[in-house]
């Protein structure tokens, strides 16, 4: 048996008494019984089914506690991001305001997606009157949509733009979505992407202005401990990347310190 031969209820209930092991350190039944409404027997059950999955040093049960508790060593079986790791160490009631900060919704409307993605499946242009942020404008422009790219917060798409002559990075909600989305053939094969088939290999360390000290805990917020911290990412996502970092804000407790650039 695997974690993922199992049907995706289980699993996820699985994987979240997996996450209390690894940052709780300790698991009851009611941790289940009280996330996921289950039955104290379906409880029971789970628990004898994640234990089978650990090969070594599975977490016993401790009757003073009465509560599974993870071995020194535990190995996680799944891997968890931050906000699922807040999901589990939040002690909040469900009456109290919350302690995580609101995500902003960004809005993506699904007519502008549908055209975008029609013009890439079928490697069309499409016609789309979209809003400068800098110059406030909306006018009309032709675009070549090639793919959709993702910041973490939002989906972008890189397009090739015929007013520019050169690809671009576009935001769908910028877009207005009563236009009726005009496409045509593509004429000319279109130039070749140099900055999107560009790796940008970014190393980072800890701002020059911090403590000894505080150049530590930067490494260990971050998760390395050599000097430097190795990015890859694609040369046409580096704004993002360095937006979504922060890189360039007052403060900032990384800094760049070169970028090497490979041509794929």
């Amino acid at each position: 048996m695997t974690l993922d031969s199992l049907k995706h209820a289980q699993r996820q209930r699985l994987v979240f008494l997996d996450r209390c092991f690894t940052w709780r350190g300790v698991a009851r039944r009611r941790d289940l019984t009280e996330r996921f409404g289950i039955s104290t027997a379906q409880a029971a059950n789970d628990f004898r089914t994640y234990l089978s999955l650990i090969t070594q040093k599975a977490p016993e049960y401790d009757g003073h506690l009465k509560a599974y508790v993870a071995s020194p060593n535990h190995q996680p079986i799944a891997a968890s991001s931050m906000l699922d790791v807040f999901g589990v160490l939040d002690t909040a009631s469900g009456d109290e305001l919350p302690a995580a900060l609101p995500r902003a919704k960004r809005w993506l409307d699904p007519r502008v997606a549908t055209a975008l993605y029609d013009a890439i499946s079928n490697q069309r242009k499409l016609r789309i009157a979209y809003t400068s942020m800098s110059s406030g404008e909306t006018a009309p422009q032709w675009v070549a949509p090639t793919r959709f790219t993702f910041d973490g917060e939002s989906i972008h798409f890189r397009a090739f733009s015929y007013k520019r002559g050169e690809y671009r990075n576009f935001h769908p909600a910028r877009i207005e979505p009563e236009d009726n989305f005009e496409t045509d053939e593509i004429e000319m094969p279109l130039q070749f992407d140099r900055e999107w088939n560009t790796k940008s290999v970014v190393w980072l360390r800890p701002s020059a202005n911090l403590t000894t000290a505080q150049a530590a805990v930067v490494r260990r917020e971050f998760g390395f401990s050599g000097d430097l911290l190795r990015i890859e990412i694609r040369q046409a996502l580096e704004f993002f990347f360095d937006r979504r970092w922060g890189l360039n804000e007052p403060g900032a407790r990384l800094e760049r310190v070169k970028t090497e650039t490979i041509i794929l």
